[in-house]
C-alpha cells in the first residue's frame, strides 16, 4: 500500500505519453534533470534500442570529440611557404631578386628571420602551452559547454548502468532556491497557500466561527499535499522498506492531527465521525469516482485479484473491530449499572486495539518483505474504445507499412514493434528510478513546517465547529462524517482519479482501498491508546448506531465489487450514488451527544 501510493503520485504527476496536458491540481512539476528518467529517451529500457542505434550512438560521440578537441586546442599551425614578394621583383621580368636574410640567434627554441615569421619550433612551443591551459581548465569544468557539450553528456550517460545514474542522481547537489521553488510552485494547488496566513488572521482577530472554519479547511488542503510530497522525498532516498515505513507513518498524518486536536478539545463526536468519514470518503467516493472516469473509455478495467481480496479480508476485520464493541456496549447495557458497563467497554476497546496495531505492523511485514512480489504484479491492460477521430500518426504508420512489408520479404522487420506502435498506448518502462528534487535537510525540514502548520490550521477549524454547528445551521455528524474527510484526503482523491484514468487500477485500489484499512488498522487504535494516556475515557471503540451501519454496508458493497477483478463505468456509479445517499442522511442527523460521557 505504501509502495503504490508513491507510485501512484509519481504516475498521477506525469503528462500522457501523446503530450495530453495533466489536469491534476496536486501533480508536482519537476525539473528537466529530475524527469531525465521519464522524458529522455537515453533513460529508457534498452530493450527498445537496436543494434543500429547503438552503433550511431556510438559514432556520434566520436563525432562529438573530435569536435570538441578542435574547439579547445584548434587547427594545427603550418609554416607559410608561399614566395615572398619584394620591391626587387617586377611584374614581366623573367629573373626575381632574392631578399637577403640576415639569421638571428635562436631564442626560446625558434628561429625568426628578418620577416619575423615563426617556424616550427614556436609552433611546437605554443601548441604544448595550450595543451598546459586546457588540462589546467579542464580541472575546473565540470560541465560542457553549449548545445554539443550537452549531446556528448547524453551520448555517455547512456554508457550508464541503471544503478551507477540513480547514484549519480542522489550525489548531484540540489540548490537552495531549486528545492524552494519546487515545495511553493511545484503543484497549482500551492496557490491556496495564502490562506495559511489568512487563517492566523481571523482566527486571532476573533472572527465569526463559520469564516474561521472555511479559510482553515481551505489553508489545510495545500498543506496536506505538501507534507505528502515532503514524505515521499524522504522515502525516495531511504529505500522501499523505510520508504515504506515513513509513508505508513505519515500517510494519514492529517486525520490524526486533526483527530488530536478534536480529542485534546473533548470534541469525542467529531473524532469518532471524521474518522469513520474518512473511510466512507475512500471506498464510497473516491473509489467510484475511479471506476467511473476510468472506465468511461474503456470497456472494462482489471486489477490484480489477490491484493484486491486480501484488502478486503483486512476490511472486513477493520469493521468486525468496530460492530463487537458497539454490540457489545449495546447488549449488557442496563439503567443501574452503566458506569460498569462504560468500563468494561473501555478495557475491551483499548485490548481490540492493541491487536489491531499486531495486526498492522504483521500487514508491512506482509506487503514489504514476505509478498512484496505479490503486489508489483502487472495487471491486464484494456485498450481504449476506438473513436471515429483519426489517430496521431496514423498516415505515417500506413506509409511504414509498406516499407515494413519489403523489409520482411528480404528477411528484415528490426523496428517493426516500433512503428506500429499505437501512441495512445502507454510505454512500459522496466527500468526507470525516481530523482529526488529535495535533499535530506530540505525534506525534513518541509515535514516539519507543515506540520506544525497542519496542527495550528486544525486547531483553529475544530475550535470554530461548535459555533459552527450552533450558527451555520449544520449538524455535528454532517462536519465530521462529510466535511472534515475532505481535508486530508483531498491529494489522495485526485491520485487515484488520475492514475484510474490512465488504466492504473492497481495503483488506484491501492490508495483508496488502503488509505481506508490504514485508519482501521492504525490511526483508530492510536487515537484510542492516546486517549487513554490522555484521560479522556470516552474515546472508545463505541459508535453510533448509524456511524456503524453506513460502514458496514460500505464495506460490504466494495467487497462485493473488487472480488472479480475488474471493474467497469457502472460500478462507479452504483459507489458514488450511495456516498450520495449517507451525506443526505448526514445532513439531516440531529446532533446527539455521546452516551458515554
Amino acid at each position: 500500500m505504501h509502495t503504490v501510493r508513491r507510485q501512484a503520485h509519481r504516475y498521477a504527476s506525469q503528462s500522457g505519453s501523446d503530450g495530453a496536458v495533466n489536469y491534476n491540481p496536486f501533480a508536482r512539476t519537476r525539473s528537466r534533470d529530475s524527469q531525465g528518467d521519464l522524458e529522455n529517451p537515453v533513460y529508457r529500457t534498452r530493450s527498445t534500442r537496436s543494434e543500429n542505434h547503438a552503433t550511431s550512438a556510438i559514432e556520434e560521440r566520436r563525432g562529438l570529440e573530435s569536435r570538441e578537441v578542435e574547439k579547445e586546442f584548434g587547427l594545427p599551425s603550418h609554416h607559410n611557404t608561399e614566395p615572398t614578394t619584394t620591391s626587387s621583383t617586377f611584374v614581366g621580368t623573367s629573373r626575381a631578386i632574392p631578399e637577403e636574410k640576415n639569421e638571428v640567434p635562436e631564442t626560446n627554441g625558434a628561429v625568426k628571420d628578418s620577416g619575423d615569421s615563426t617556424v616550427v619550433g614556436s609552433t611546437r612551443q605554443d601548441s604544448n602551452g595550450i595543451t598546459k591551459r586546457a588540462k589546467f581548465k579542464g580541472i575546473f569544468r565540470k560541465d560542457h559547454d553549449g548545445e554539443e557539450g550537452e549531446e556528448l553528456d547524453r551520448v555517455e550517460s547512456e554508457q550508464l548502468s541503471l544503478e551507477e545514474r540513480k547514484k549519480k542522481a542522489f550525489k548531484k547537489k540540489i540548490p537552495v532556491g531549486a528545492q524552494i521553488r519546487f515545495v511553493l510552485f511545484g503543484a497549482w494547488i500551492n496557490v491556496l497557500l495564502i490562506m495559511v496566513p489568512v487563517g492566523f488572521a481571523v482566527y486571532y482577530a476573533r472572527l465569526k466561527p463559520v469564516p474561521v472554519f472555511i479559510i482553515n479547511f481551505v489553508a489545510i488542503i495545500p498543506l496536506a499535499a505538501m507534507l505528502s510530497s515532503a514524505t515521499e522525498e524522504l522515502a525516495i532516498r531511504v529505500g522501499e522498506t523505510l520508504g515504506g515505513l515513513l509513508n505508513a507513518t505519515f500517510g494519514n498524518a492529517v486525520e490524526l492531527i486533526v483527530s488530536v486536536q478534536a480529542l485534546i478539545k473533548d470534541e469525542i463526536t467529531i473524532v469518532k465521525t471524521s474518522l469513520i468519514g474518512s473511510m466512507l470518503s475512500n471506498l464510497l467516493l473516491v473509489l467510484g469516482m475511479s471506476f467511473f472516469l476510468g472506465g468511461i473509455n474503456r470497456l472494462e478495467q482489471f486489477f490484480n485479484v489477490t491484493v484486491a481480496q486480501t484488502a478486503a479480508s483486512l476490511l472486513a476485520l477493520c469493521i468486525a473491530s468496530l460492530i463487537i464493541p458497539t454490540v457489545f456496549h449495546n447488549m449488557i447495557a442496563e439503567d443501574d449499572i452503566v458506569e460498569g458497563d462504560a468500563v468494561k467497554n473501555q478495557e475491551l476497546s483499548r485490548g481490540t486495539a492493541v491487536i489491531l496495531l499486531v495486526v498492522y505492523a504483521c500487514y508491512l511485514g506482509f506487503q514489504l518483505k514476505t509478498h512484496a512480489t505479490m503486489y508489483n504484479a502487472p495487471s491486464q491492460k484494456t485498450p481504449k474504445r476506438k473513436s471515429r477521430k483519426v489517430e496521431e500518426g496514423a498516415a505515417n504508420r500506413g506509409v511504414a507499412a509498406i516499407g515494413a512489408g519489403t523489409a520482411a520479404a528480404s528477411g528484415g522487420g528490426v523496428n517493426a514493434k516500433t512503428l506500429f506502435k499505437n501512441p495512445d498506448e502507454d510505454e512500459e518502462e522496466e527500468e526507470e528510478f525516481e530523482t529526488p528534487s529535495l535533499s535530506v535537510i530540505g525534506a525534513l525540514i518541509t515535514l516539519a513546517i507543515s506540520t506544525t502548520l497542519v496542527a495550528f490550521c486544525s486547531e483553529f477549524m475544530v475550535s470554530s465547529i461548535d459555533g459552527l454547528t450552533e450558527t451555520g445551521g449544520v449538524s455535528t455528524t454532517f462536519v465530521g462524517l462529510i466535511l472534515l474527510p475532505i481535508v486530508g484526503n483531498a491529494a489522495e482523491h485526485a491520485t487515484a482519479v488520475t492514475v484510474a484514468i490512465k488504466d492504473k487500477m492497481d495503483l488506484s485500489i491501492g490508495v483508496a482501498v488502503g488509505s481506508s484499512m490504514q485508519i482501521a488498522l492504525l490511526v483508530f487504535p492510536l487515537i484510542v491508546i492516546l486517549g487513554w494516556i490522555l484521560g479522556k475515557d470516552c474515546m472508545t471503540l463505541y459508535f453510533d448506531t448509524f456511524q456503524i451501519a453506513t460502514l458496514f454496508v460500505s464495506v460490504l458493497l466494495v467487497n462485493y465489487l473488487i472480488q472479480d477483478g475488474k471493474s467497469h463505468w457502472l460500478e462507479g456509479i452504483l459507489l458514488m450514488a450511495s456516498y450520495i445517499i449517507i451525506a443526505l442522511a448526514a445532513w439531516f442527523y440531529p446532533n446527539i451527544e455521546d452516551k458515554q460521557c
